[in-house]
């Protein structure tokens, strides 16, 4: 019944939706119309921190914001951590459709949108204060954004007065933590300070070849001057250092039995080495002032700066076969003229683990067998440097950041009616982006040259030369190498909010204006496009508003009924912008600001036996820009599919109850069922990275495929607390509509067109894959002790207890997503010939972990 009835109102969403075109199942050339980390979840769950919390004036009714609920919101509750196995999008949004602060300072990159969680990764016991608004609710901290919004206060003064100690064991991506906080508490000479520390590892995680060494620590000290002002300083951080999984074809999953199968990794010296290693380190510093003009007003300062690298590394190798074990040329598959080949390759794959995967061994000897001498070394002719020139390498793509923001918001009560909210805020960030050689794997050096422009520009001597500033540098360990250049960005904006709130009614009204602008500055200069690799480019600058507004009409004390709007404009990312950052300054033509329009409404009702909220959205996003680059068999090089005027349509509803009827006992359950589509037909100009000719313009036939978000999501889940401290519940969850992302490059017109009409191979290489509904089962317990004074030094000291087990049924063949490689056959449309990579859901794991507080 219930998903009958969300249906109904995505049906009511597609009835308006259609009234503007017409919403065939899968776009084609004949269509007439016109338009064209969970571990980490867990761990916050236990420490009581996915609240949804508003003003305790609110408590009686006379609510402000509709998107928020004085306690935990059961569907936001499910949505984060229910749901998040299948990798669940909230309202099929992305993520830069998020906003986060931390005291009082907007923390999302400009590089992307995204915010950098993993920054202050396992310090979930400092971010306990927290606020969230869903969807284009008003808040007191910021304009907020059309997804999730959250507010995080990790100020030393607003930390409990405690220390804890903590220890945990799981059979994920870590098998220890080890941590640690102590806070003060304000104290009467009106300081107060916090500290903080965390492990997270793992020699080897729930994957084959992956281990992890995750640390985290937080330091925070308040002053409190006198009654009106409080000054806070806070830094933390989160080095760390993952080897990876990396997902594969299913034929290799096939061969090896193994859904997890990992390829990044192999033997060396009998010692498992992956060779996609990501480390993280960017510190952050955010100095916070808060003025209390009077009891009704109060002005936030904070101003911050963040700074470190995030790197990658990844195998690169030079004239020489391609080192990846799952590299389409080495399956079984690839070998379709001669059967008794295939089935030999599949045999010695299925009975030798060391050949599904990487053969380090065999790098070491290709490089210690490449002795050569290097002509005209360095750019001095004449100059000779003989020795070990490697094959392969490792090598790492660095992206070093430095980020400083300014933001201040003021808040007044005008009466006791009318709310004000007014704020300011400036970033600037500069990221520099290189490749930096981490390993000769044997040899003594290695060149910096461009491979493929020697090959097809071979009468030029300057064509292969990725910088002719220091042409064929010769480079050891640490140098680098293939690209080298630094984004610029900047954004400001301002923002103000009106709320005014009576006995039946709210209404609130909110804008917004920015500027974004950004260039790029080139610090090599490349043979191929020497006149716009280096140095800076032209500035691009972007003016963008947004605005909003809202009513709630409250029948009752304890519910009402809400509706909002919003529309705005927001700057492109660069990423999306430039053809081949990488390489040169050329950008997309006709650029323009995405547009976006989103509208929500629902019912919320919270009383003492049961919470309840019902919500339906429908949010159109236009001008969206993207840049897809990737190896071409065709043109035998990388290219670079340009997009432009993509679109996006995401409508549903969403449902959360949670029922405290029977004593003891919590009931819930939350549905999303919601229909997120590609919108329109994108137009695309195809460049090759070694030319600055354009190969191709054409258009993709994308309406109307679908997001890889799971389109619906149920969860239902009963939860036990009994009055000696202790509970148990356990969770039911399904997923169904889910999609695998798929390559735009194979359905543009040229491709389509020449394959007959709805012919079986037509449906084969237009068709979108949708994947098979799931279920999983997850349990948990609790369990809370006060020390007797004999154990615990005659302070009050509490020990807690948790037990988790997710995915309890042991499903391995949960698809949770993947993609269409976009390396294509584009002389056969064989789709088979570069197979769907897919991701797993772990199977069954398991946590535990005790906590001493005192």
């Amino acid at each position: 019944m219930i998903r009958i009835f969300l249906l109904s109102l995505v049906f009511v969403c597609s009835v308006a939706s259609a009234q503007q075109k017409n919403i065939p199942v899968v776009d084609t050339p004949d269509s007439h119309s016109d338009t064209t980390e969970i571990a980490e979840l867990k761990d916050l769950a236990a420490d009581n921190i996915a609240q949804v919390s508003i003003d305790e004036s609110d408590a009686n009714g006379a609510s402000q914001a509709s998107g928020l609920l004085n306690t935990r919101d059961p569907f936001y509750s499910a949505s984060t951590f229910n749901f998040s196995a299948a990798r669940f999008r909230f309202r099929g949004y992305s993520s830069d459709f998020g906003t986060t602060y931390m005291n009082g300072l907007t923390m999302e990159t400009l590089e992307n949108g995204f915010t950098p969680f993993g920054q202050w990764g396992g310090l979930n016991y400092i971010l306990t204060n927290r606020k969230i608004s869903l969807g284009l609710a008003p808040n007191s901290f910021g304009y907020g954004n059309i997804g999730t919004t959250t507010a995080i206060d990790t100020r030393a003064s607003k930390q409990w007065k405690q220390t804890q100690v903590g220890y945990g064991f799981s059979t994920g991506n870590y098998t220890n933590r080890v941590s640690f906080s102590h806070s003060t508490g304000l104290g009467k000479t009106g300081w107060a300070f916090t500290f903080a520390g965390t492990f997270r590892g793992a020699d080897e995680g729930y994957v084959k070849g992956t281990y992890s060494n995750n640390y985290s620590y937080f330091v925070g000290m308040d002053k409190k001057i006198g009654q009106k002002h409080l000054l806070s300083l806070v830094g933390f951080g989160a080095p760390s250092e993952n080897g990876r999984a990396g997902s594969s074809v299913r034929e290799m999953l096939d061969i090896s039995k193994d859904n997890y199968y990992n390829p990044n990794w192999g033997y060396q010296n009998g010692k498992k080495r992956n060779a996609v290693v990501a480390k993280t380190n960017q510190p952050v510093f955010i100095l916070t002032h808060e003025y209390k003009v009077d009891k009704n007003s109060n002005i936030t300062t904070a101003v911050g700066y963040t700074f470190g690298e995030r790197s990658q590394s990844t195998l690169d190798w030079y004239n020489s076969s391609d080192p990846r074990p799952d590299y389409y040329r080495y399956l079984p598959s690839y070998q379709t003229d001669d059967p008794n080949l295939q089935n030999q390759i599949r045999e010695a794959l299925s009975a030798d683990e060391n050949k599904r995967q990487i053969d380090w061994a065999g790098l070491y000897n290709a490089n210690r067998n490449h002795y050569e001498v290097f002509h005209n070394a360095n750019g001095i002719q004449g100059n000779d440097f003989a020795g070990l020139r490697s094959s392969y390498l490792v090598a790492k793509n660095v992206t070093n950041t430095r980020r400083g923001s300014v933001r201040t918001v003021f808040n007044q009560k005008m009466n006791k009616n009318l709310d004000f909210t007014f704020g300011l805020s400036h970033q600037v960030e500069k990221n520099s982006y290189y490749r930096q050689i981490a390993d000769l794997l044997g040899g003594t050096y290695f060149v910096d040259v461009n491979q493929f422009a020697e090959r097809d520009f071979a009468s030029n001597p300057n064509a292969g030369q990725n910088d002719l500033n220091r042409p064929n540098r010769i480079l050891k360990v640490g140098d680098r190498y293939s690209y080298d250049y630094d984004m610029i960005i900047n954004k400001s904006s301002a923002f103000s909010q009106g709320v005014a709130k009576f006995k039946k009614f709210d209404f609130f009204a909110a804008a917004e204006i920015s500027n974004t602008s950004f260039w790029r500055n080139g610090n090599a200069k490349n043979g191929l496009f020497p006149e716009n690799s280096y140095g800076e480019s032209t500035e691009y600058s972007f003016n963008n508003y947004s605005v909003k507004g809202g009513i709630n009409f409250k029948p009752g004390s304890r519910n009402y009924f809400y509706l909002n709007a919003m529309q705005m404009t927001r700057a492109p990312f660069y990423r999306n912008v430039y053809l081949s950052a990488r390489t040169r300054d050329f950008v997309q033509d006709n650029l323009k600001n995405e547009r976006i329009q989103s509208i929500e409404g629902g019912y919320v009702a919270t009383t003492p036996v049961i919470k309840f909220r019902l919500s339906g959205y429908y949010t159109r996003t236009k001008n969206q820009l993207n840049i897809i680059t990737f190896y071409n068999d065709l043109y035998r090089n990388f290219v670079n599919y340009s997009l432009s005027k993509m679109g996006r349509l995401d409508f549903g509803s969403e449902l959360g109850v949670e029922s405290r009827a029977v004593r003891n006992l919590i009931i819930s359950g939350a549905a999303s069922v919601g229909r997120h589509y590609f919108d329109g037909r994108p137009e695309v100009t195809v460049t090759q990275d070694n030319s600055s000719q354009i190969v191709d313009k054409t258009t993709i036939y994308s309406q109307n495929y679908r997001g890889s978000s799971p389109q619906e999501s149920y969860s239902f889940g009963l939860l036990y607390r009994s009055p000696n401290y202790w509970s148990i519940g356990g969770n039911v969850n399904y997923f169904d509509q889910m999609w695998l992302d798929f390559n735009p490059i194979r359905r543009t017109v040229g491709i389509v067109q020449a394959i007959p009409y709805k012919s079986t191979q037509w449906n084969e290489v237009v068709d979108q894959q949708r994947l098979s509904g799931q279920t999983t089962v997850n349990m948990f317990a609790f369990y809370s002790w006060k020390l007797p004074s004999s154990l615990s030094f005659k302070r009050k000291t509490f020990l807690f207890l948790n037990f988790n087990v997710n995915n309890l049924l042991d499903n391995k063949n949960f698809v949770t997503g993947g993609r269409e490689q976009l390396r294509y056959d584009n002389v056969d449309n064989n789709v088979d010939k570069f197979p769907a990579r897919y991701f797993y859901s772990y199977g069954r794991t398991f946590s535990v972990s005790a906590k001493f507080r005192f």
